[in-house]
């Protein structure tokens, strides 16, 4: 796996305080993308121990509320594999981070990935330009949806998904 970016105190991707990985390599490459450097998933670093000892570090202290995946898609093929395990090492270290999840993917189509049992909330969708607003909390376009993502594999149909603002549910988005 590659990436960009480590970014620290972030307030824009997810509730809290939060890092940031932005990995390398999407295959969505959404007209108007605000992270287009991040597409080819040969670009960026490697993501080696010190990357990931530089996440740890972020991820101990206890104002940090969690980590966040975005790019790139994490679940891009070149991604998939090495940030399920990324994921599953920090649930293990790390029980009461959040893990949230920012994909191009929309959630019929993965729901039922087991790399979902370790994330707490997924953003999905691709960013669509024409529906793009500035006002939204955590997403970019209004097609895009806010899951939570234990609520919802926890309902009686996993496919409808339960949309999360906050300490607040929302039938209709947010």
């Amino acid at each position: 796996m590659r990436y960009h970016n480590i970014t620290k105190d972030d307030m824009l991707n997810g509730d809290g305080l939060r890092v940031v990985l932005w990995v390398s390599g999407c295959a969505h490459c959404c007209d108007g993308c605000h992270n287009p450097v991040t597409w080819d998933p040969n670009g960026g670093l490697l993501f080696d121990e010190d990357a990931k000892e530089e996440l740890f570090e972020q991820l101990e202290k206890p104002y940090i509320s969690g980590i966040t995946f975005s790019g790139g898609d994490p679940l891009h093929p070149a991604n998939r594999l090495e940030v399920r395990e990324l994921m599953a090492e920090i649930r293990e270290k790390f029980p009461d981070k959040t893990i949230w999840l920012y994909t191009g993917a929309v959630w019929e189509e993965i729901y039922s990935d087991p790399l979902m049992e370790y994330v707490d909330v997924v953003v999905d969708g691709e960013f669509q330009k024409e529906k793009k607003d500035t006002k939204l909390l955590w997403k970019g376009s209004a097609n895009q949806r806010v899951i939570d993502v234990k609520k919802t594999l926890a309902g009686a149909d996993r496919r409808i998904p339960v949309l999360h603002c906050g300490n607040y549910e929302s039938e209709d988005g947010i």
